[in-house]
């Protein structure tokens, strides 16, 4: 018996609950997997914020075997005295940010973070003259971050195994007019 519940007119008991925590979603990457281009030394994929580069090195490599450098404009990867990547990036990227990590001494990861961080910023390329997208896995990739954009913008709901036709390159259609 519940005591000291209050009873309505029919003598029936209300209760009022907790409301239930929110559940933390998890990374849209994670939910919805990641559109990459594979290149001769690995792959490369992007978000809305951030480009992932992942480069196999030989097993055993060490941290001292790789010099990286992450400018704005620019990248060079070295390994072993061998330039992996270099040249101009695609688009300009906050340069203090970009990080590299050797990953069982195997891999490399590098993230790069975009200055222009919207849906209607694809890159098309790693590089200005290297490592394009073929068409199809471009308009995989504006397809990715379009979803990517509607969650953000969205976040009660589940874009991850949405599908998108009509117009979503450079991010798809412009709702802003629909603004309270």
């Amino acid at each position: 018996m519940i005591t000291g519940a209050p009873l309505d007119p029919k003598g029936k008991i209300h209760l009022t609950l907790p409301k239930p925590l929110p559940v933390m979603s998890a990374n849209f990457e994670e939910r919805s997997g990641i559109v990459s281009c594979t290149t001769p030394w690995g792959c490369w994929y992007q978000t809305m914020e951030e480009v992932f580069i992942e480069v196999h090195v030989p097993p055993g490599t060490q941290a001292r075997d790789i010099h990286c450098k992450l400018g704005s404009r620019d990248i060079r990867l070295t390994v072993q005295g061998k330039d992996v990547i270099k040249g101009k990036l695609f688009d300009s990227t906050i340069s203090d940010e970009g990080t590299w990590t050797l990953e069982d001494r195997k891999l490399i990861r590098i993230i790069l973070t975009k200055s222009n961080r919207n849906a209607g910023n694809c890159w098309t390329s790693l590089l200005e003259e290297e490592y394009s997208a073929d068409p199809l896995v471009q308009d995989q990739m504006q397809k990715k971050l379009t979803l990517e954009r509607f969650q953000s913008e969205n976040p009660g709901f589940d874009f991850s195994r949405a599908e998108l036709s009509g117009n979503y390159s450079k991010g798809g259609p412009d709702f802003s007019f629909m603004e309270k």
